[in-house]
């Protein structure tokens, strides 16, 4: 077995389209940890998103914290700020969103039985101690949770975000959108 070069990769990164690239944002809200941000933007750019908002506290680049995570990967992905999160909710609705909380609450469904008809999604991952805000969790139109079988009841949010991008990446490509 022999390992493919950096030039290699890229490359062929580079011939193929992401089924998410036209399809899914992903909206971190309140998110204290940079380098929680700094990964989001490097599955984001893996994962070949349409967008990655922020909201709330959650830190904008640039900043060194970030990109020492990110690896550079917020100068490639498309990300805005978000001031008014309950306007962008509605903006998303009109133009055809799903809104989905990565977030256990009494109706999420795990994330591997969601169903969906490969219309546009809007993921919403929250705090790494209080989860997503009550204000924007009231708006969503589903909830998704990742499975866990251990004693500990969550992931660190970057971890849970990576797993959820790649389950979404799975069911869009299942669906062979372009």
């Amino acid at each position: 077995m022999k390992k493919r070069t950096t030039r290699q990769i890229l490359e062929r990164n580079q011939s193929r389209r992401s089924p998410l690239r036209s399809h899914f944002i992903l909206w971190l809200h309140d998110i204290r940890s940079l380098h929680n941000v700094g990964s989001a933007f490097r599955s984001a750019d893996a994962f070949g998103i349409k967008e990655l908002w922020l909201s709330g506290f959650t830190p904008i680049p640039p900043r060194p914290e970030i990109t020492k995570t990110a690896i550079g990967a917020e100068e490639h992905v498309p990300w805005k700020q978000i001031d008014d999160e309950l306007n962008a909710i509605k903006d998303l609705k009109s133009a055809g969103y799903t809104i989905i909380a990565l977030e256990q609450t009494h109706s999420s469904i795990p994330i591997n039985e969601y169903e969906t008809d490969g219309s546009p999604i809007c993921l919403i991952l929250g705090n790494e101690v209080t989860g997503i805000d009550k204000k924007l969790l009231q708006h969503v139109d589903a909830a998704v949770e990742i499975p866990q079988f251990g004693m500990k009841h969550s992931l660190n949010v970057s971890v849970a975000g990576g797993v959820a991008l790649f389950a979404f990446f799975e069911k869009f490509n299942n669906h062979s959108i372009d």
